[in-house]
């Protein structure tokens, strides 16, 4: 990381947001009118949403309905397809992503009105499905943990991904929501080689803490998987074999991937980064990255775009597959129940 300028974090710039006319930048770092922090700080704003439950329209991202009480995330991670997202605040996709993070505060109430909808029946809803639910600020204002109390009084079955180990900190919760088939949950690791984590993923918790997460879960019955997204050919591929033999060997059932790619301004900040963090082989990387993508970084082709197509991307899917097979994982489908689902039994009960 010392190549890094802004240490702990993983986008090095802010990029122009696509959806305003006007932007600022410095163009002389050593001037004596420097108004930018060297360090920049997290910030949090609260906000008031007008919803909180999305309905994902994408038929391949294996989910119907996305919630996010968080938007930006901390974490860091340079390739997270979330960024562009943040450009609809008004902000950048790069620094400002991970640096200006919106709480939702009203979220656990959006929630339940949103269950309580007469024509709503209980999908099962995502969480994380843009941000990471667990990111620091969570450990403050808990709106995740609310979230899940009320999912819990009302049999709403709940996904989660995350890669952070505050999660075990609602290990009862999910405890009692994984016997009635309420919810599942995906760790996310890409890569155990933690000087390689430090660059991608800056401000999340190390591989074998993630490793020690999927154990504690598994061993209390909560229903675990792995996420090994996002493969980046040239840096992480290479790990696939081992990270799924640790996984399984931690108490994972399923797993799933992606092939990095780098859509809107993310692929301004990746290839920054990339420079910087890995200059000896960056072309050879970036390279990789577009023979998965018909010579681009990014392919916007439902069923075609999270996988990747070419040589390359034949060999992580071969690799995927086998080191699947070896480690006995994808046996089965993951359960969630929305038999369960009773709003006016709640309704009923909160009367009382």
């Amino acid at each position: 990381m010392e190549n890094l300028i802004f240490k702990g974090r993983g986008a090095q710039q802010n990029v122009p947001n696509v959806f305003l006319k006007e932007s600022y930048t410095k163009e002389h770092p050593e001037g004596i009118d420097d108004w930018e922090e060297i360090d920049p700080k997290t910030q949090y704003t609260l906000v008031n949403p007008k919803t909180i439950v999305n309905k994902v329209n994408s038929p391949d991202v294996g989910m119907e309905y996305s919630l996010n009480p968080y938007q930006g995330c901390e974490h860091g991670c340079i390739y997270c397809y979330a960024r562009n997202s943040h450009q609809y605040w008004g902000y950048s996709a790069g620094l400002d992503f991970e640096t200006k993070i919106l709480v939702k505060q009203n979220s656990p109430k959006l929630f339940k009105e949103f269950l309580e909808k007469k024509n709503w029946s209980g999908s099962a809803i995502s969480l994380s499905g843009n941000t990471d639910c667990y990111q620091p600020i969570e450990r403050k204002f808990k709106l995740t943990q609310a979230l899940l109390k009320i999912a819990l009084a009302y049999h709403q079955p709940i996904s989660i991904i995350t890669k952070n180990s505050l999660i075990l900190r609602d290990l009862d919760l999910l405890t009692t929501m994984a016997t009635k088939q309420l919810c599942v949950v995906y760790i996310s690791i890409n890569s155990l080689t933690e000087s390689t984590r430090l660059k991608l993923e800056p401000r999340t918790v190390t591989a074998s803490q993630r490793l020690k997460v999927i154990e504690t879960l598994s061993k209390h019955g909560i229903p675990v998987g792995i996420m090994c997204a996002p493969v980046i050919p040239g840096l992480t591929d290479h790990e696939i074999p081992n990270v799924l033999k640790a996984a399984s060997a931690a108490g994972a059932k399923w797993a799933g991937y992606s092939t990095v790619r780098l859509n809107g301004e993310i692929s301004k900040i990746f290839k920054n980064w990339l420079q910087t963090a890995f200059p000896d082989r960056a072309d050879k990387i970036w390279h990789q990255i577009q023979s998965c993508h018909h010579g681009q970084v990014n392919n916007s082709e439902f069923f075609n775009r999270m996988k990747g197509s070419g040589n390359m991307a034949t060999m992580i899917n071969n690799t995927f597959k086998l080191h699947c097979k070896r480690n006995k994982l994808n046996l089965s489908q993951p359960l969630l129940d929305s038999s369960l689902f009773n709003v006016k039994q709640q309704i009923q009960l909160s009367l009382f």
